[in-house]
């Protein structure tokens, strides 16, 4: 469907128009602002149908499995293979939805300032919250890292990032690189990513401080990637061996703690500086040894700083169920945890990875999407180090899927419309409410987020 067309039903809104309340224009209008202010929904798998479904329900989606070429000569008939695609179960958890009053004095303005006062910024808070939820799927992709935390990228590191998709069999075509503001900073101050005479494209890339397509990777830049900065709780060691640890290593000797270490923490060591989390510790309250995992990227020297992240805990008597969807009560946090900030509960060494979404405090913790499993009271909520985290991947590494929720029953006073384009949905629903003397608008989708297959990105540190 063409956007041109999609537009020209209210193209003529005016002051006083009966068009400021026709649900079908305001679901028209809030589908094309929200796909034009996201950015990694428009990256990945998308699958959309106009089934009506409710939250809970579970939709199926497909992970094609790859052919192989074969050889023959004219005597042979051909191989046939089957075309295989494995199931992938995805469920509607996620009902994103943002409301407002128009009060009554209001209903002077036409469709055109309502647009600009309360849709335009409505919408806009569902696309930011849709490319935080997906920006924060990269924590799952933490088995494929490249580049260092705290430390500037450079074009090795991009190269890196490719090299490391390839090793893990990505198709070359339609890889993506979303970077975060400081990591585009950086990129962008590297004479190989804008200079014209080595990009070929006539200067663009310097005129408009654009990264463009660099290295085999579509590259953007969004405000939503998880940009951690420092301010957590930390305690301190140092690397307790004369020799030091070669790449590789999962225990290392420590000395300097002065406080416990629990299992499942993050950590990382000066020279390494990527998330390494414990899975066991020798000595309670002065640590004199640490197992860890992923393992060593790089290898460290002896006295080199170790950084442990202090975690909170769950604080409620009865725990929470898995697929617990809302915010999460929380005591032991110093300082709150930051936006975006890397999340795991518990001492298991599962990816159970999260993202902190919302504004998180020291007493409430709203997660990138309902729980995997359940949480008891007092389990650490244990979060990851401070940095920059980008995410390269293909489009078939995660999954956004999304159906229309069904419109309120005729004779109910409602007005709703689902407005369906290019694999997203959205509605829109307006009633009024006699109380607050004034029309409420509830704009919102149903949605669900899935990793499609691991091997398909990578994260990108600085």
């Amino acid at each position: 469907m063409n956007k041109k067309m999609l537009s020209a039903p209210w193209s003529s809104a005016f002051a006083n128009s009966v068009d400021a309340f026709i649900p079908e224009i305001w679901a028209q209008e809030s589908l094309m602002i929200l796909e034009n202010n996201m950015v990694l929904a428009n990256l990945v798998h998308r699958d959309f149908e106009d089934e009506i479904k409710q939250y809970g329900d579970v939709v199926n989606t497909r992970q094609v499995a790859n052919f192989t070429a074969a050889r023959k000569t004219d005597a042979d008939e051909v191989s046939v293979q089957d075309a295989d695609a494995t199931n992938v179960a995805v469920p509607l958890d996620q009902h994103i939805h943002t409301s407002f009053m128009i009060k009554d004095g209001e209903e002077s303005k036409g469709f055109k300032s309502l647009l600009v006062e309360y849709l335009e910024p409505a919408v806009i808070s569902i696309a930011q919250a849709i490319d935080e939820i997906l920006s924060y799927q990269g924590y799952q992709f933490l088995d494929n890292v490249v580049g260092k935390l705290g430390t500037t990228p450079t074009k090795s590191t991009v190269i890196a990032a490719r090299e490391e998709m390839t090793n893990n069999q990505c198709p070359l075509t339609g890889r993506n690189l979303v970077v975060t503001p400081n990591v585009e900073g950086s990129l962008l101050d590297i004479q190989d990513f804008v200079n014209a005479e080595k990009v070929g494209d006539d200067g663009t890339a310097l005129r408009e401080g654009s990264l463009g397509r660099k290295f085999g990777f579509n590259t953007f830049t969004c405000q939503n990637m998880p940009s951690i900065a420092a301010g957590s709780t930390t305690v301190t060691g140092a690397v307790n061996l004369t020799a030091g640890y070669a790449v590789g290593a999962t225990t290392i000797a420590v000395d300097g703690f002065s406080a416990v270490i629990g299992a499942g923490s993050y950590f990382t060591v000066a020279g390494d500086m990527i998330p390494q989390r414990v899975t066991s510790v020798v000595g309670a309250a002065t640590p004199s040894s640490i197992t860890f995992t992923p393992g060593l990227a790089t290898a460290v020297v002896n006295n080199a700083v170790v950084t442990s992240y202090t975690p909170g805990a769950v604080n409620l008597t009865a725990g929470y169920d898995a697929e617990y969807a809302k915010s999460i009560v929380t005591d032991a946090f110093t300082v709150a945890p930051k936006i975006g900030q890397l999340v795991a509960f518990g001492g298991s060494t599962v990816e159970d990875y999260y993202g902190a979404m919302t504004t998180p405090t020291t007493t409430a913790l709203t997660l990138d999407r309902p729980l995997d499993t359940a949480l008891t009271n007092d389990q650490a909520i244990n979060i990851g180090p401070a940095g920059e985290y980008s995410f390269a991947f293909h489009r078939n590494a995660i999954a956004l899927v999304t159906r229309p929720l069904a419109t309120p029953a005729a004779g109910t006073g409602a007005l709703s419309y689902v407005a369906s384009y290019n694999g997203l949905g959205i509605r829109v629903t307006i009633t009024y409410d006699g109380a607050k003397q004034g029309h409420l608008v509830t704009v919102d989708l149903l949605a669900g987020i899935k990793v499609l297959n691991s091997d398909l990105g990578c994260v990108l540190l600085a």
